[in-house]
């Protein structure tokens, strides 16, 4: 890229350290690190063509970098725990409607002494309550695994290594990073 302005979001009205990272340049990296296997560490090298870089350009791309993706690791965490709320919620109705079905199957039974049409009243009414668990079900089993994994993949790119190198020299900018 030619200058750091191209790695933020232009819509942003925030100071120009506190922007978010531009959306397609954001979803570039994580695309990249979806890539790299979880065991190995990850590293960022931003290439500035024209621009005349400073250590301080340096400090500012990787707090941004380093927010962004801290701010997508709670994010996620978020959205994980409103899911997680909501599948415990629709158990609790999909269970409560499981033991009102059953009851209501127990009095009809008395009440109709027909057996086929009995029959079909209650495979209904199971039929019924099974679908109402299948939403908490999926929840528990399958939905949250991927939020999960957003969410590690996250806390990696936001402490991984950022890099900036200029075209005017041939070596890094680089100025040396904060422990984390």
């Amino acid at each position: 890229m030619d200058d750091t302005r191209q790695l933020f979001n232009s819509m942003d009205p925030a100071p120009f350290r506190e922007r978010d990272i531009d959306p397609e340049a954001a979803q570039y990296i994580l695309d990249w690190a979806y890539e790299v296997s979880g065991r190995k560490s990850l590293g960022l090298a931003v290439h500035l063509g024209r621009e005349n870089t400073s250590g301080d350009t340096t400090t500012i791309v990787t707090q941004a970098v380093h927010e962004y993706f801290r701010g997508r690791a709670q994010a996620s965490r978020k959205e994980l725990k409103k899911l997680l709320r909501t599948g415990r919620i629709t158990l609790v109705i999909a269970l409560v409607f499981l033991s009102a079905v059953n009851g209501f199957s127990e009095f009809v039974s008395e009440l109709i002494p027909h057996e086929g049409l009995f029959w079909l009243i209650n495979e209904s009414l199971l039929i019924a309550a099974t679908v109402a668990l299948c939403q908490p079900i999926a929840i528990f089993l399958y939905d949250w695994w991927p939020i999960r994994a957003d969410a590690r993949l996250y806390d990696r790119l936001s402490v991984m290594d950022v890099q900036v190198f200029c075209a005017n020299t041939a070596s890094a900018c680089v100025v040396e990073q904060p422990a984390l």
